[in-house]
């Protein structure tokens, strides 16, 4: 039996060392809060997955952390909102896919930054199509449509 260890270990950690881990978190709730508004003292709960940012006793705008499928696994992302209901900024939580995280590239989220509403915030338009990670970049871009439009909805 010893014999077998001896020579199936080897073998067996070499394979746990290179079987392919997918899942990977690129920031916590409170770091992500921070990136998107530095200067906030203070982020008060508005539910379970929206907190209102604030300094000094103003509202600085609203931060939403949501996720949605990439191909077959859940990305958890957040869009920051200023006072106006345009994009801050967004980012990428946690990427769970083998592949198709290029949604986490800085240049492809700055896309969204500046966008509102009355904007068409669709791959193909105004937000382009990352060849290899096509499901990604539209469900995140959808997801993104999806606060921007409940947050307009609320403000009227």
């Amino acid at each position: 039996m010893t014999h077998w260890i001896r020579l199936t270990a080897p073998v067996a950690l070499v394979a746990s060392a290179t079987a392919p881990v997918y899942a990977v978190q690129y920031l916590s709730v409170a770091q992500a809060q921070k990136l998107a508004f530095p200067s906030a003292t203070n982020f008060a709960a508005v539910d379970n997955r929206a907190w209102k940012a604030e300094a000094g006793g103003s509202t600085l705008g609203l931060f939403v952390l949501d996720h949605v499928i990439g191909k077959h696994l859940y990305i958890d992302y957040a869009v920051a909102l200023d006072t106006s209901g345009r994009i801050k900024s967004v980012e990428i939580l946690q990427y769970r896919e083998s592949f198709g995280d290029e949604v986490r590239q800085p240049s492809w989220r700055a896309q969204f930054v500046g966008k509102g509403s009355g904007s068409a915030l669709k791959v193909g338009q105004d937000i382009r199509n990352i060849s290899g990670a096509t499901l990604s970049s539209l469900h995140v871009t959808e997801g993104v449509k999806k606060i921007v439009a409940a947050y307009a909805s609320r403000a009227r």
